[in-house]
């Protein structure tokens, strides 16, 4: 049980204008922050297209951002464009993110901590200093995320994925209260008139483990879904509507099925 994310990374957000900010360009209600609960939210193209999903917590005078290590400096560069007058300053930090199961205690020194906001059983999710390894290992997370079917930066496609095919509506990451944020216009038509066709979800393959690489989902003749994450025989896929409750998917030849998860509701799942 020892180990940092290493595919994730630590912005801080400093300045008196930091939250409203915020507000005004990510999918999430930044008003909901306190210092014992984490925002799970994304930012998003004018299109309303993913660029990139994260987690916020309230540090004294700050706001820290948990985001894919490789998105950092785009994140900065890219939110940086919106600063205009805003006295807000954005920086990268040495700071790392670590996770525990429930079961776990959050090590006394992490300077943020919060129970993973997405679903019930996520676990905790803490801001340490970078020479903290007392998080569980990124197996072990991953095995717990897939076991759960929550999505992480390497499911999405950055400027094609939807925030609602990523399951941002299910899993508390998108505010339907809140005012505007950049690409709120599609987010919200596609959730209104529920034009959704496909989604992540997390599958099951029987009697096989996934491949490393790729892995096409095909029903009858039909291309019907992709692999994304895998470990073993379990794994998260974008997957068509129209296939979800079809009885002959398969992954290259192995039988396939969708595992539902607890936060996905029942009458949705058609």
């Amino acid at each position: 049980m020892h180990g940092s994310l290493s595919h994730r990374a630590v912005l801080s957000f400093t300045g008196s204008d930091r939250t409203s900010f915020l507000q005004g360009l990510i999918t999430n209600d930044v008003q909901d922050l306190t210092p014992a609960t984490a925002v799970w939210s994304a930012l998003l193209t004018p299109q309303g297209r993913w660029l990139s999903e994260f987690f916020l917590y309230e540090a004294p005078d700050r706001i820290l951002m948990d985001c894919a290590a490789d998105h950092a400096d785009m994140l900065v560069k890219r939110l940086s464009r919106f600063r205009l007058r805003a006295d807000v300053q954005i920086e990268k930090t040495d700071l790392r993110v670590i996770t525990g199961a429930d079961s776990h205690s959050v090590p006394p020194d992490a300077i943020s901590s919060a129970s993973d906001p997405r679903c019930e059983g996520a676990g905790w999710r803490a801001i340490v200093f970078g020479t903290d390894q007392s998080g569980e290992t990124p197996s072990a997370f991953l095995e717990r995320r897939l076991l759960l079917g929550l999505p992480d930066v390497m499911d999405f496609e950055s400027e094609q994925t939807l925030a609602l095919e990523a399951d941002m509506d299910l899993l508390h990451g998108v505010s339907w209260k809140k005012g505007c944020y950049m690409g709120q216009e599609l987010t919200a038509r596609t959730h209104y008139r529920g034009l959704v066709k496909r989604r992540l979800l997390p599958v099951v393959l029987s009697g096989s483990t996934f491949a490393d690489e790729s892995g096409v989902i095909v029903s009858g003749e039909r291309e019907v879904g992709d692999i994304r994450s895998r470990n073993g025989n379990r794994a998260i896929a974008m997957l068509r509507r129209e296939a979800w409750s079809s009885p002959d998917l398969t992954c290259n030849g192995q039988p396939l099925s969708v595992a539902w998860p607890v936060w996905f509701p029942e009458e949705m799942r058609s």
